[in-house]
């Protein structure tokens, strides 16, 4: 499947990029899935600033830590804090139940997203190739007859996790992948320039029926040209 990708200067402008995507599916009052980690903080305030009416459209979380959501590692906290808090008009937010087990807490999750279209599916990447909390090798990349399942950390830090699966998150209309740093730079290689592989899980989430995106910086593209 074809993938755009884009090189941008710096950081700043990859979390541009990202947030006028963002800004502009809930303008639209689409559907969007958001990621953890990092990378996307500044692209989420940044959407804020470009626009702050939100209200129609619902947010959804790609993964998230079994964790109360007050947790320094909760993905809510981190969504809460670079985007809703930030907004003028909220959009409807379906947040994980991390304080369930968190088998109930999928099982619920799957529910929820079951005839769900989504609009936009934000991404970032992980070193080892991970996306949301699709691990190398794990047995949740198997899966294709849930939306949503518990899964085991691949990393730190080492909670349980809740994550949409490979058919949720490649169903997207618009699937937008979001890396930056040299440190970022093999994995950009082995996800978006050689064969899909089970060590890479980014490599096998494609949109399935509309397009996917790649914002990079210069430093995690670093290592296309040779691929």
């Amino acid at each position: 499947m074809a993938i755009d990708i884009v090189v941008t200067a710096d950081a700043e402008a990859a979390a541009a990029a990202a947030a006028a995507l963002l800004a502009d599916a809930a303008a639209a009052g689409g559907s969007i899935v958001v990621a953890g980690g990092s990378t996307p903080r500044r692209a989420y305030e940044l959407a804020a600033e470009l626009n702050g009416d939100w209200g129609d459209a619902e947010v959804w979380f790609g993964d998230d830590r079994c964790v109360p959501a007050s947790d320094l590692r909760s993905n809510q906290l981190l969504v809460h804090e670079a985007l809703l808090e930030r907004l003028i008009v909220p959009p409807t937010v379906h947040a994980i139940p991390t304080g369930l087990p968190p088998e109930s807490a999928a099982a619920l999750y799957d529910a929820a997203l079951t005839g769900e279209p989504l609009d936009l599916v934000l991404l970032g990447l992980g070193p080892d190739g991970h996306t949301a909390s699709l691990f190398p090798d794990a047995p949740s990349l198997d899966v294709r007859d849930r939306l949503a399942v518990a899964a085991e950390p691949g990393l730190e830090p080492f909670v349980r996790r809740i994550t949409l699966t490979i058919p949720a998150l490649e169903s997207g209309r618009h699937v937008v992948f979001l890396a930056v740093g040299e440190g970022k730079a093999p994995a950009v290689r082995h996800a978006f320039a050689e064969e899909p592989s089970r060590a890479i899980p980014a490599s096998l989430v494609r949109a399935l029926r509309g397009r996917t995106t790649v914002i990079l910086d210069e430093a995690a593209a670093s290592l296309l040209d040779r691929a």
